[in-house]
């Protein structure tokens, strides 16, 4: 921080980028999350006074106040069969998941719960309910984190250890993680492409950025992804940069997945050659969030 009464960070590392040292030599840590968030969205049966409309195929037109058939319909491929897709392509693999896990959505498919449990796969908490934390009192927001924390606790049979919202944080988001005090990490950043330390608010805070760019969800926006070779061109270019850069000190690739996108069969193609690819380099950590986590605080622990 240049200026203590500016509230942004925007010089970060600059030409003094650190080290990861990653386990075991490795150049580059690659990530993959699947958020899972089917049973959690916007629904008039939840009480919410419109449907869900952000990540569909498509515009549905049906109005706030009436139940959307096709928005609820296009979520629960997701948890019905894109999650099952995912597992499988990831097993097959034998890769580590981290899942961003809204915690009424896992409360809703025990059996979801028990196979990311079983294979060992790391859980974030994204949320009590995929929900806009801005738009949130500080109160409510409190509320919804210890509801969140207390219910994938019992779902999965531990607390969660990290925490990513929807889209975005509110502006007492962090304060309020670190006020909760269970937390290892949170990635609710978009700004680097390493792990870093936020001193603001009484303790030293881990941020392990998340990604917007190398995400399925660009998949169903206009403007992003057409097709899964799309989604395999970016994930391969982003990739091939990073594994460069990683010749001079380390890095760290973020890949989003959402189970109803990349849970659908021409996308989870796109995905499956990206894994080949990934497979076909040395010196490469494929890992879960919270090994990243753990290993920056040892390695790079805030003094």
């Amino acid at each position: 921080m240049t200026d203590p009464a500016y509230p942004r960070d925007l010089v970060g590392y600059g030409a003094n980028r650190p080290n990861p040292k990653w386990p075991d030599g490795a150049r580059l840590a690659v990530n993959f999350v699947m958020n899972y968030e089917e049973g959690s969205e916007a629904s008039i049966l939840d009480g919410d006074p419109g449907p869900e409309t952000g990540l569909l195929e498509g515009a549905t037109g049906v109005p706030a106040g009436m139940r959307d058939m096709n928005a609820e319909s296009l979520y629960e491929y997701g948890s019905r069969v894109g999650f099952w897709r995912l597992m499988k392509l990831f097993r097959d693999f034998d890769l580590p998941l981290t899942v961003f896990a809204c915690a009424l959505a896992l409360e809703r498919n025990p059996e979801a719960a028990k196979a990311i449990v079983d294979a060992g796969h790391d859980i974030c908490c994204h949320g009590w309910r995929w929900e806009k934390h801005w738009l949130l009192s500080e109160a409510e927001e409190r509320d919804h984190i210890r509801r969140a924390v207390a219910s994938l606790e019992k779902t999965i049979g531990k607390r969660p250890l990290g925490w990513y919202c929807r889209t975005g944080a509110s502006v007492n988001t962090r304060r309020l993680l670190v006020e909760e005090g269970g937390f290892l990490y949170d990635s609710d950043a978009y700004n680097d492409d390493l792990p870093y330390w936020d001193t603001r608010h009484g303790r030293s805070h881990l941020v392990i950025p998340y990604t917007m760019d190398v995400n399925d969800s660009k998949l169903t926006n206009p403007a992003g992804f057409s097709t899964g070779v799309d989604f395999y061109d970016y994930l391969r270019q982003t990739f091939d940069c990073l594994y460069r850069e990683s010749l001079e000190g380390g890095a760290m690739m973020s890949i989003g997945l959402h189970m109803r996108i990349a849970g659908r069969p021409g996308r989870s193609e796109g995905l499956r050659n990206f894994l080949h690819y990934v497979r076909s380099h040395t010196g490469v950590w494929v890992c879960n969030r919270l090994d990243i986590a753990r290993h920056w605080a040892a390695t790079h622990p805030k003094t």
